[in-house]
C-alpha cells in the first residue's frame, strides 16, 4: 500500500490517529460529568482483570501446551514478585524456551 500510495498511508494513519485521542478524550471527558457511586466504583475496579481474562483465555484455548506453559509462568512471577514487566518477560522466555525444545 506504502508503494502505491504513500501520501494516503499517512492519512489513514492520521485519521486512525485522530479517531484514538477523540475517544480517549471523550472518555476522561464523560467520566468527570459522572457521579462515581460504590457499583459504578466497583464494576470500574474489575475492568482491568476482565480486560486481561479476555486477552488470555483465547490463547489458553488455542494456544496449546506452550501457551499454558507461557501463561502458568507468567502467573507464578506475578504472584512471587508482582511486577508486569518481570511476569511478561518471564512468560516471553518460557514460551521461547517451549518453542526452542519443541513444546
Amino acid at each position: 500500500m506504502i508503494e502505491k500510495d504513500a501520501f494516503g498511508f499517512f492519512v489513514v494513519l492520521a485519521a486512525m490517529t485522530a479517531v484514538v485521542y477523540v475517544t480517549r478524550i471523550a472518555g476522561y471527558w464523560l467520566i468527570g460529568r459522572l457521579v462515581i457511586g460504590p457499583r459504578l466504583r466497583r464494576m470500574l475496579d474489575a475492568l482491568p482483570g476482565s480486560i486481561i481474562a479476555a486477552t488470555v483465555v483465547p490463547t489458553l484455548v488455542q494456544g496449546g501446551p506452550r501457551a499454558i506453559v507461557a501463561l502458568t509462568a507468567t502467573a507464578l512471577v506475578m504472584i512471587v514478585v508482582r511486577r508486569d514487566f518481570f511476569a511478561v518477560l518471564a512468560g516471553v522466555a518460557v514460551a521461547a524456551g517451549a518453542f526452542a525444545f519443541g513444546l
